[in-house]
């Protein structure tokens, strides 16, 4: 007796240029092959850019395990102003002289926030209160309650380039960098906000094996399966 043609399933690596939603991505890949099961693990706005693990197929099933995966992730915080979103995308919201960014301030200020800690949801989050999306209810005005949830992070390095810091973080499933940068000008008496952002790794796979969008949108489908990656483990074969 003849098996049954598996439908294609996998991990596709793609790496997500600034500019489009996390949404648009999975789109893109079910276009240019032509299959509507597919998701991903985890959410990157759209101003990132960086590694977007899209599932195919039965590949789905691992969606919530993949999502806690430990990511690592650079980008630039600027220091002087802080913005409703908590990032370059939103409307400057209030401003302040920036810090030095130097000496044991910095130091401290980086321990802060290193380890395990408690952050603050942005209000512009997909997290849901009452069944409805933060963002949505943030646009229009709503009042909400302050949601916190425990995080790991741990700083691998960083470096003031005044009024910017650069950096690179290690963090658990569910960190927001922008809170990290929200937070860490108010520790320092200013204000600051995300300016940049990029996705380098989930787990053991890295943005440097990701293919970029300018080359999905030039390979065939054929080429674009035969880069489908097996699930660890093999769950969701």
């Amino acid at each position: 007796m003849n098996n049954p043609i598996q439908p294609p399933s996998g991990l596709f690596l793609f790496d997500k240029p600034k500019g489009i939603t996390s949404h648009d991505a999975v789109e893109l890949l079910r276009r240019k092959l032509f299959i509507k099961k597919i998701g991903h693990t985890g959410t990157l706005d759209p101003m990132a850019t960086g590694l977007l693990i899209l599932l195919v197929g039965s590949a789905t099933s691992v969606q919530a395990s993949m999502q806690g995966a430990a990511k690592v992730y650079g980008g630039t915080i600027l220091f002087g102003s802080e913005t409703d979103t908590w990032d370059a995308e939103g409307k400057v919201t209030a401003e302040a002289p920036p810090p030095a960014l130097d000496g044991k301030a910095l130091e401290e200020a980086v321990k802060l926030f290193n380890g395990k800690i408690i952050q603050q949801v942005p209000p512009y989050s997909a997290i849901r209160l009452n069944g409805k999306h933060m963002y949505k209810l943030a646009r229009q005005n709503v009042a909400m309650p302050e949601v916190k949830r425990e995080v790991f992070v741990r700083w691998l390095s960083w470096a003031a380039r005044p009024p910017a810091l650069d950096f690179e973080i290690e963090c658990s499933g569910g960190t927001y960098v922008r809170s990290i940068a929200h937070e860490m000008g108010r520790q320092l008496g200013s204000r600051a906000h995300l300016a940049a952002l990029r996705r380098l790794s989930i787990g053991a796979f890295s943005v440097k094996d990701a293919v970029t969008a300018s080359a999905l949108a030039a390979m065939p489908a054929a080429e674009a399966l035969a880069l489908l990656r097996p699930v660890p483990g093999g769950a969701g074969a």
